[in-house]
């Protein structure tokens, strides 16, 4: 029977309602005692403090169904329904809130209809209920315990439904305090208000992609995902953030899995400072954001260190290639082409040759005009050194 229905009517005698309401303490606590012995979810949660609780309530809906069947049509009915569905609806989100289904309260409900009904179905005919009346009292009894089971289903429902919500928008805020670089205090905060369990380390995946939910199934089911550009507002807005908890040694495979997509993996951090990982990813998006399959920053950290300052980095190719500078540009790029792969193999002609793709004489030609134009500074190990990275992130098309 929907909620606020009015069952089919009885209207009790002033004696019989009286002498039901006489029963009613005795009715709550058989009820209650009933509902702890046959409803096993319920033998640990109705003591106590709880079971006092849930006795006041059973009571109210006792008095409540008395007042409707003295006054079955009366113009205030509703209104005095009012306070048991209420309660009933109460009962309900305080059971999804405790993590319990519907199926336990339910069972609760028919345990106290029968009960209610063996107590006060006895007393009525003590008190010179006419037997025909003991139908329809019974059908009065069961319909008004439909409607309060249909209060709690609804509050149940409404409970799930809100909790959802409500912790979606936390661990969303949550999220957005770890990219951001919150404090621990603060973050710790926001974690126990999600109900979230930290994790060890976390990993920032940021995917190009419009199909977040697929990429998104293939990942750790605690994992946090939210719009970058909602941490990051110079972020593209196509760019979602997924944060992996422990990824640890199933990184290769989390690569090879998630391979074919347009998506950078940063590195692996303490949970707390996972907004490194993302700020790494950001990084190698902007040096590699075309391609097509997974960047994995931890097999590009050379180039994401080389490249970290673009202009620091102008000013010393300027001034490592300066020897270069007068020179045309094609001739200056096949030498400095050249000088990369030299030092990179570590002076291995044969290696430079085949690296280049062309003949080890002309690697040995050219290497006499980079001696003669850079002289003792091939010597010198600090020259070296600012040689490599000016050259490292250099572009090397694969001719001569």
């Amino acid at each position: 029977m929907a909620e606020g229905t009015a069952p089919p009517g009885i209207a009790l005698g002033p004696r019989i309602a009286a002498a039901l309401r006489e029963r009613l303490p005795d009715v709550a606590r058989r009820t209650v005692e009933a509902v702890i012995a046959e409803v096993e979810e319920y033998a640990g949660p109705l003591r106590g403090e709880l079971g006092e609780n849930i006795s006041h309530a059973v009571e109210l809906a006792l008095a409540t169904f008395l007042r409707l069947a003295e006054r079955p049509d009366g113009a205030d009915r509703e209104a005095r329904l009012g306070p048991a569905v209420e309660a009933a609806y109460a009962l309900g989100r305080g059971e999804a809130r405790s993590g319990r289904s519907m199926t336990a309260l339910l069972s609760a409900y028919r345990v106290g209809a029968r009960v209610a009904w063996e107590q006060w179905g006895a007393e009525a005919l003590d008190a010179g209920l006419d037997p025909e009346v003991l139908v329809p009292f019974a059908a009065l009894v069961f319909a008004y315990i439909d409607q309060l089971s249909a209060a709690s289903v609804n509050g149940h429902s409404d409970q799930l439904a809100t909790s959802g919500r409500v912790r979606e928008q936390y661990l969303e805020r949550l999220t957005l305090a770890l990219l951001t670089g919150a404090n621990d205090e603060e973050l710790q905060r926001r974690a126990e208000r999600a109900d979230w369990d930290p994790p060890r380390t976390l990993t920032c995946i940021l995917a190009r992609s419009p199909h977040t939910s697929t990429i998104r199934a293939q990942l750790h089911p605690a994992t946090l995902t939210v719009p970058a550009d909602a941490a990051d507002p110079a972020a593209p807005a196509e760019l979602t953030v997924h944060v992996v908890p422990d990824v640890g040694a199933q990184r290769d495979a989390l690569v090879r899995q998630l391979n074919g997509r347009a998506l950078v993996i940063g590195p692996e951090r303490p949970w707390q400072q996972v907004g490194e990982s993302y700020q790494r990813a950001r990084r190698a998006l902007e040096l590699y954001g075309n391609r097509p399959d997974v960047t994995d920053t931890e097999r590009h950290l050379a180039d994401l260190v080389v490249t970290a300052d673009a202009a620091a980095l102008a000013d010393l190719r300027e001034h490592a290639l300066r020897p270069l500078a007068d020179m045309k540009p094609d001739a200056a790029q096949r030498l400095a082409q050249t000088l990369r792969s030299w030092l990179l193999h570590q002076g291995r002609r044969e290696a430079v040759a085949a690296d280049l793709v062309v003949h080890p004489q002309t690697v040995r030609y050219r290497m006499a005009q980079i001696r003669e134009l850079f002289g003792e500074r091939l010597s010198e190990p600090g020259e070296v050194r600012d040689l490599v990275i000016a050259l490292a992130s250099d572009p090397r098309p694969r001719s001569s």
